[in-house]
């Protein structure tokens, strides 16, 4: 059995489904019942992922572009590198290349279709479009590979382009943490909003972008704090900056409040990829009663472990020092004997932010100009005095003067026309 000889690519994440299939291919004769079985198999792969075409050489190249070995994660973005780990690698190619080389197609009846496969639809559950597409070129180069050179050189340009595995194939992800140890786990619909969609606050689009700039060249960059007024986009600015830079090798991972704790386990995880990481945080704030807020200061900057150079934290609020105060805490104060000591610690968290960039609400001129700019973007004929006229009785009604209200205002018109 080839696959066995494999010495960098075992322990795949279908590695039965490989070996399975392998044998299936080298016997002279196998059971219609284990045919049939194989075959279900990769066309429930297939329907997953967004496979087509030969879904042989598909299922091959997906194990490709999904495993994580010492030679797939020291290509990824970098693309060629040295060292010995290059010949343990054409070892495994050369293996692989006779496996591409294997014929479904000579199995007859069902085969014949699985190896002109065509999807019902271009979705895939697992992967966006541009990636899915880009995995069945890669199979059609690894298919037409006459040297293990080729093939080499085929399957790093794939590890330079995109990565490797979840956080190469993956831009978006979430933290599982009902489980042990903690699971990534990829967001597979990340909204395609961009810095040019949203219109104004060009200042503090700036200012974001000079800092995701600054880490993802590698030079010194700053944990970030969004705050302002709701709806102005401040969400929307991290998100567009995820869309901006994901083909330079950023990837975000959204955290809650109450995960603060698996904290050093995600920056563990991430720490040596060569991929740039922001954990994001939405709508950061805690009340008094709330002390999760001193996990997250010991990673941001305090603990005996030094912060990762490939990890920042960016954060959007609406309260400009996160934690919660009140007008009775002066009374309270009254009676604490180090006062200054309970309002630094209230500031701490905070000031743990290099770049904290300001968001406000919008005035009625700024508006005005939103509701403009988006109602011709998306071909809205109305006339413009009677455009903003509904616009104003729409802000008094929904919310106030907010770039949200405004978005929400144009889907309103949309709807109705």
């Amino acid at each position: 059995m080839k696959v066995a000889q494999l010495v960098i690519y075992r322990k795949l994440k279908y590695q039965e489904l490989l070996s399975d299939m392998e044998a299936l291919l080298s016997c002279e004769q196998a059971s219609e019942e284990e045919s049939s079985r194989l075959a279900g198999q990769l066309v429930e792969l297939a329907d997953h992922y967004g496979l087509e075409g030969n879904l042989w050489h598909s299922f091959l190249a997906l194990c490709l572009a999904n495993h994580e070995n010492a030679f797939s994660t020291a290509c990824e973005i970098r693309g060629e590198v040295s060292g010995s780990v290059n010949a343990l690698a054409r070892h495994d190619f050369q293996i692989l290349m006779e496996l591409f080389q294997m014929d479904i197609k000579k199995l007859g009846g069902i085969w014949e279709f699985l190896s002109a496969y065509e999807q019902a639809n271009d979705d895939s559950k697992v992967f966006n479009k541009r990636i899915r597409n880009r995995m069945m070129e890669l199979a059609a180069a690894l298919e037409a590979a006459k040297t293990v050179e080729v093939f080499k050189a085929a399957v790093t340009e794939f590890y330079r382009e995109f990565g490797v595995g979840k956080f190469g194939l993956n831009k978006a992800f979430r933290v599982l943490d009902a489980k042990e140890p903690i699971v990534i786990e990829p967001i597979t619909n990340v909204e395609h909003v961009y810095l040019d969609d949203l219109v104004g606050y060009e200042s503090q689009k700036r200012k974001l972008v000079e800092n995701t700039e600054a880490f993802i060249e590698g030079r010194a960059a700053n944990n970030c704090l969004l705050f302002g007024d709701s709806g102005t986009g401040k969400s929307s600015s991290i998100k567009a900056i995820l869309n901006t830079y994901y083909e330079r090798g950023l990837r975000m991972i959204e955290i809650y409040k109450h995960q603060f704790r698996c904290l050093s386990d995600v920056i563990e995880q991430v720490k040596d990829r060569n991929y740039k990481f922001i954990i994001y945080m939405d709508d950061l704030s805690f009340e008094e009663s709330e002390l999760e807020y001193k996990y997250l200061k010991a990673i941001i900057e305090g603990g005996l472990g030094k912060r990762p150079q490939n990890v920042l934290i960016y954060a959007t609020s609406n309260r400009r020092h996160l934690i919660r105060e009140k007008f009775s805490d002066k009374r309270e104060l009254d009676d604490e004997l180090h006062m200054n000591d309970t309002v630094q610690e209230k500031l701490s968290l905070a000031a743990r932010f290099g770049v904290t960039i300001y968001f406000g609400m919008p005035n009625k001129t700024e508006f005005q100009k939103i509701v403009l700019e988006l109602a011709k973007r998306r071909g809205i004929a109305i006339a413009e005095d009677e455009l903003l006229l509904l616009a104003n009785q729409w802000e008094l009604h929904h919310g106030g003067m907010s770039g949200r209200s405004a978005e929400q205002f144009i889907i309103w018109l949309q709807g109705r026309a």
